[in-house]
């Protein structure tokens, strides 16, 4: 019979993700890589290429030099990703051009008020590594860290937000909050 042993946490660890005393940090994080993401999105909402008449405009020009990026000697875009883009991405651009327009604003949004802090930090590292998988370096491996961060400090990431509250209130998974019991 095997038992189970527990390895508890490195007291520098406990302090970054679980301790309120750090959650200042947290904040600033997550107002840096919030605003990033919230300005971003309303730029897109606010063009027609990507939300509007012409959507799908902007999202097809994209995948187009991303796929230019998938030859040559040294290809930046992998060619399972080339792959992905011409069998389904290229084929669903309207689509994708509003769900990154929207995506990014309400990631922003979510990180600023700090509601759903780990959530939002995990689809904002989902949205970077897109981009980086395309071969667009730009903001996205700083932004990705940050999220990344966020996202080991989701426990006390929204301390000086919504969570704060609306954690204790609706729980974890694993331990419904007060809402539930």
């Amino acid at each position: 019979m095997q038992q189970s042993v527990h390895i508890p946490e490195p007291k520098v660890a406990r302090f970054l993700w679980g301790d309120t005393r750090i959650a200042w940090l947290w904040l600033l994080v997550r107002l840096y890589a919030g605003w990033d993401w919230l300005t971003a999105g309303w730029e897109k909402l606010h063009m027609p290429s990507w939300v509007g008449a012409q959507s799908g405009t902007a999202v097809n020009g994209f995948l187009s030099g991303a796929l230019g990026k998938a030859s040559g000697p040294n290809p930046a875009v992998s060619s399972w990703y080339a792959f992905f883009i011409r069998s389904f991405a290229a084929n669903h651009v309207v689509f994708l051009s509003y769900l990154v327009a929207w995506g990014e604003f309400l990631v922003g949004a979510a990180l600023i008020l700090g509601v759903f802090t780990g959530i939002a930090a995990f689809f904002g590292a989902f949205m970077n590594i897109n981009y980086l998988f395309a071969g667009t370096v730009s903001v996205n491996p700083m932004l990705l860290l940050l999220e990344l961060v966020l996202m080991f400090a989701w426990r006390t990431a929204g301390w000086w937000g919504i969570d704060r509250w609306l954690l204790p209130e609706l729980g974890v998974p694993w331990k419904p909050g007060k809402a539930f019991e």
